[in-house]
Order: structure tokens, then sequence, then C-alpha cells
């Protein structure tokens, strides 16, 4: 069998959507740590502020748990009422920091069922559990959380948990609420019950929700509300860093990127076909652009190149997740001086030995005799022939393409397929 060497190079592109302002729109399920100090109003201006827009809605009640929310009508009314990008649940302040045994039966289905209930209404959108914070001394109730330190480590297990069993992600608030309490101990998060959230701890909550759902900081925000100019500034860092350092921890996602497709291939030297593997997510079908004119919508296609070259090759996912395009540039060539190979029962090489020009000789003394050449179409080609003995011959063409060489080897006639 003939073999040719082709070089293979790709260039990997991803193509992203950008627009001048980024929307979205989210339904906020959960209590009064949502609710205090109108939260999610806050995330609305600060968004607005950084040319951004969110079209919030609440389902909350004071201290209403996940089971609670299961059993209320108006939360499944709240969640069916529109498309949403985000859908963010909030656990009872307590639920789950209370030992693992307990809370995989009194929190853990429910919240999966409201998780499942967004999804199913929503294709796109993303389930967002609100990580919330350790109480001021934590819970009294109960030694492995009665520190802030081991509530909210509790809280951040938990919501991690939550959100690997129903394919969401995590906004940490509780995380930056730690930061800050650590770093900036001067800036009081609480009320005076040691719980709820004093405007300075919805502010923080509202920009970790502004960095979890736009992969963005807050940091710049002119919107301020009662806070100092410098207060806020020191909250709005803590978010960006809490959040946007650790992006797949939270496993947060864009809610313009939730589609994803890429591909790899493997190329057959012999019959300049390439096969395509793709890899996709959020994705209803797919479209794949080859580069020569040619298309398909099949799945892990195989190709066929008529000509050697450079081909631009465009996968397209379309998903009503606002879809997604990759493509590589990839380049087919026989590169200079670099063809070479030895025939199984031809017994002889053939090498480029200039752009237009090749040699072909045989082994073992075979003579070489009756050389033609022909085009696809079987049609003679003009050549130029320079023997340098009986075993050699340097072949010279003015035709660029694919051509077949006919010519016998001590009269074993022998066919071999180039591309000049």
């Amino acid at each position: 069998m003939k073999k040719y060497l082709f070089i293979l190079s790709s260039i990997l592109i991803f193509t992203s959507i950008t627009q001048a302002q980024d929307d979205a729109s989210v339904l906020f399920i959960g209590n009064s740590y949502t609710y205090y100090n109108d939260m999610p109003d806050i995330l609305s201006d600060i968004a607005a502020s950084l040319g951004n827009s969110v079209n919030n809605v609440s389902q909350t009640t004071g201290g209403a748990t996940f089971s609670g929310h299961v059993g209320n009508t108006n939360t499944f009314n709240a969640i069916n009422s529109q498309i949403w990008d985000y859908v963010v649940l909030q656990g009872q302040s307590q639920e789950p920091s209370f030992p693992y045994g307990q809370v995989n039966t009194q929190s853990l289905p429910y919240a999966m069922q409201l998780a499942d209930s967004a999804h199913a209404t929503s294709t796109c959108a993303q389930v967002m559990y609100y990580m919330t914070w350790g109480r001021e001394n934590g819970d009294p109730q109960w030694d492995s959380i009665n520190t802030f330190d081991k509530m909210n480590e509790r809280l951040r297990r938990a919501y991690l948990r939550f959100a690997d069993s129903s394919n969401a992600s995590v906004s940490p608030v509780g995380v930056a609420w730690k930061y800050v309490r650590d770093n900036h101990p001067n800036i009081d998060l609480y009320t005076a019950d040691g719980s709820h959230p004093s405007y300075a701890g919805s502010y923080l909550a509202a920009c970790t929700f502004y960095a979890s759902i736009f992969h963005s900081s807050p940091v710049g925000s002119t919107f301020i509300g009662s806070l100092s100019a410098n207060r806020a500034l020191k909250l709005q860092q803590a978010a960006s860093i809490c959040v946007l350092d650790s992006i797949e921890t939270w496993s947060l996602q864009h809610h313009d990127s939730l589609s994803a497709v890429n591909f790899s291939f493997d190329i057959d030297t012999l019959n300049l076909s390439v096969s395509f593997n793709e890899n996709i997510a959020y994705v209803d079908s797919v479209l794949w652009d080859f580069g020569d004119g040619n298309t398909s919508t099949a799945s892990n296609p195989t190709h066929a190149y008529i000509d050697p070259g450079q081909y631009t090759v465009e996968l397209i996912g379309y998903s009503p997740c606002s879809g997604d395009t990759s493509s590589q540039n990839i380049l087919i060539e026989i590169p200079f001086g670099g063809l070479e190979q030895l025939q199984d029962g031809g017994n002889y090489t053939f090498k480029r030995i200039s752009e237009n020009a090749y040699n072909l000789s045989s082994l073992d003394q075979n003579r070489i005799e009756k050389i033609e050449i022909l085009d696809l179409m079987g049609r003679t080609m003009k050549v130029k022939l320079n023997a340098l003995n009986m075993h050699s011959v340097n072949i010279e063409f003015a035709h660029k393409g694919q051509l077949l060489i006919h010519f016998e080897l001590n009269g074993v006639p022998q066919l071999l397929r180039i591309h000049n």
C-alpha cells in the first residue's frame, strides 16, 4: 500500500458571544436572608451602574426551608412564570449546617426537587445556591457549629454538596462573609440579632451575586447605597476575590456560555479524509462546515477532501441556550523534500527533489521502463524525464494536481498516485 506523508497543523479558535450590555433574569427563592434590605434590588442597582441589567423576582417567606418552599404552590408558580437565566435557592439559615444525615433527609431531597423543577421549566436556566453565612457567634445548640467558623464551614460544605447533587452552581456569599470578617473586622455585617444581614451584609451578598452571575468584578460600581465609598469598595473587592479566583470551585457558568462545542480530528493520509469527534454540551443539533464548500449535520462525521490545502473547519452548535461555535484551521500538505515511500511489492522509492520534480528509483537494480503520466481523467500529461541510469529517473511536472504514474519494474506494471 502506498502511503504519503502529510503535515497536519491546526490552530484552535473559539468564538464567544459578546454584547454591549449583559442582561440576566433572576428568580430568588429564599427567606429573610434574601429579602432583608431588598438585597435583590441592590444587585440590580449594582448591575445597572456597571452597564448591565438584572430583572429580579423574589419568592420569599420568613424562616422558609427547602421543604417549606416545595410545599408552597407559590414557589412553583414563580418558577413557571417565565424563562429564567438563574434560579437562586436559599435554605433556612441553620438547616444546611445540621448533622450530615439530617441534612440528607430533611434538606437535600427538597433542594434537588426545586432544582429539577427549575431545569424542567427553563432548559437553559442555571440553578444557583445562595451559600449563606454562619451566625456571628455560631449556633450554641450544637458543639459542632457553636462558632462562626465552624458553622460557616459546615454551610460551605453543604451548599457545595447541594450544587454537586443537582447540576447547579454556588454563589459563595458565606466565603466572602468570612473574608470580610477576617480582613475588615470593623465592618459589621450583622444586625443586632447576630444572624440577619446589616445593609453592609446585604451589599456584600449582592456584590457576590453580581460576580457570580456576570463573571465580572463589582469593583467600580457607583451604586453604594447608604455605605461610604471606602466601605463599599472593600466589600466589592471581597466579593470579587472570593468569586473570580475560584470560578471552577463554585461551578459557575455565564448564562450566555452554557452551550459549548469543541472537536478533535484524525486524518487518513492515504485517502485525504478526516474523522471528526465532537465534544458538546447543551446543544440540540450541529452543523459542520468543512471549509471546502461541503457541510454536514451528522454527529462525528468523516469527510474526504479532494485536494490538500488549508481548510477552516467550523462546528456550530444550535441550542436555546444561545449556541456556540468552534473552528480549527487545518493544513494538509505534502512538504518540500518530505515524500519518500517503499511500495509493498513495488520495491522502489519516490522522493520530491524540488517544487515540481521527483526522483523515482528502483531497489535491487530493477529496470524502470514505460513511464506514463495521466491525470484522473486518464489523459496523458506532459512531463520532462531525465534518466540518471537504468534504475533511477527524475520526473519534472508541468501540471499541478493529482496524477497517476504508470511504469514497469522489470516488466511488472506499477501504479503510483501523487499530488503535485
